[in-house]
């Protein structure tokens, strides 16, 4: 029988031979009628091989249109341990809310279903969840250790994209949409009703959310060959993943979240220390070759999320609107986080140092638009790389101007 989730409820468990599934691994799945029985095969023969507890395999349907739904059914009725959920609706992070809230395992993962992931390390990943020793678990592609087969393209858009959260939103994890990720039943009871997006943004907003709570998030170096026939719509995608992180970010600032809560029933306390040289000195600057090496830090990550936003708007604004959005939209992040980190100012940033670093924001304008003015008078219709080449140069010359009047005029006592 397919189990049909228009809302979260318990679903029947079908216990193994040996008990009750200690692990839910689910699939999500849009019309994959030709890569899901191998995948799921696959997976069930790795975990009767190499898991040692019962487990559940749940393939969620998200609305198909082909035969995946019919060939799930096939699959449940082929294997003991793989059950079919059907949702009506589409969205990768809806069905993971639907089937996880549903389940009764302690243990919850997914993984995407072209497999890119090497399954020898879907034991290390529930491994610390089910010690209790991690809250969450992800796989991270951008790990010294981990190993990728992957485009130049998307290798930048990924980097690039983790980069921008860990200066807007002071993420710590690594790599937040490999699709290989697993997670403590009580934590997600506690996280997933605060989970708002529906789609690719799901696993960034629930990890930025479990960080925020205080939850220990274990990450696992994996080996990753990208799936070239990806139906991903890479530009929808990174354009949805910046109204997410525009979004949540204004619902931490407001303090519309009630993760106080969430840290006081599942965060784990910091350590005690009498240790003189943990000490916090966020409040103190460093010296100005600190202040240089994390500037030029800030400004590296705020230069790669300005390239990126740059190539996902030329297309359909053209170069110089998208020249300006694009700065607009790192500008007021690159200020907040040079006022914290770089000249260890606290609390909230003012109106008036917003409306300074505007002030530079605009210099920057003036430098990157003119070096794009002067490039299209002297060259006739400039390709995209050309055009990159020229704005990396305008960069650097006005991340050196916004640096002195920083320093000079918007922190003059750092």
């Amino acid at each position: 029988m397919t189990i049909t989730l228009n809302r979260p409820a318990p679903y029947p468990a079908g216990e193994a031979a040996s008990g009750p599934a200690v692990l839910d691994v689910v699939i999500p799945v849009y019309n994959e009628q030709d890569d899901l029985e191998p995948c799921v095969r696959q997976l069930h023969a790795h975990l009767a091989g190499t898991f040692p507890y019962p487990f559940r395999i749940t393939i969620a349907d998200n609305a198909s249109t082909d035969g995946t739904l019919a060939l799930a059914e096939t699959l449940q009725a082929a294997l003991a341990e793989v059950r079919a959920v059907h949702l009506p609706e589409k969205g990768r992070g809806r069905a993971l809310r639907a089937v996880w809230l549903a389940s009764d395992a302690p243990v919850l993962a997914y993984m995407d279903v072209d497999l890119s992931t090497d399954l020898t390390a879907l034991l290390p990943l529930v491994a610390p969840l089910l010690s209790g020793h991690s809250d969450l678990a992800i796989g991270t592609r951008l790990a010294r250790t981990a190993r990728v087969v992957r485009g130049p393209k998307r290798e930048f858009i990924s980097r690039s994209y983790n980069l921008l959260l860990h200066r807007t939103l002071h993420t710590r994890f690594s790599d937040a949409q490999c699709g290989f990720k697993a997670i403590r039943r009580e934590v997600a009871q506690q996280l997933l009703p605060l989970v708002e997006d529906s789609g690719w943004f799901f696993d960034t907003e629930l990890l930025v959310l479990a960080e925020r709570a205080g939850l220990r998030i274990a990450e696992v170096p994996v080996d990753w060959i990208d799936d070239p026939d990806s139906r991903v719509d890479i530009v929808a995608t990174a354009l949805a993943d910046l109204r997410g992180v525009a979004r949540l970010g204004r619902a931490l600032a407001t303090g519309r979240l009630p993760l106080a809560a969430v840290r006081a029933q599942l965060g784990r306390a910091p350590l005690a220390s009498t240790s003189l040289t943990n000490t916090s000195l966020a409040g103190e600057p460093p010296g100005l070759a600190g202040q240089a090496v994390r500037f030029a830090a800030i400004g590296v990550a705020s230069t790669l999320a300005y390239l990126l936003l740059f190539v996902l708007f030329r297309g359909a604004i053209g170069a110089q609107p998208a020249n300006l959005l694009a700065l607009l939209l790192t500008a007021v992040a690159n200020t907040a986080t040079n006022r914290r980190v770089t000249f260890g100012r606290t609390g909230r940033t003012p109106l008036r140092v917003h409306g300074q670093g505007l002030a530079v924001f605009a210099l920057g304008v003036g430098v990157t638009s003119g070096a794009l003015a002067v490039l299209s008078a002297a060259v006739a219709a400039p390709g995209l790389a050309l055009q990159l080449a020229v704005l990396i140069a305008a960069s650097t010359v006005a991340t050196a101007l916004r640096f002195v009047l920083f320093r000079r005029w918007i922190f003059p006592s750092a």
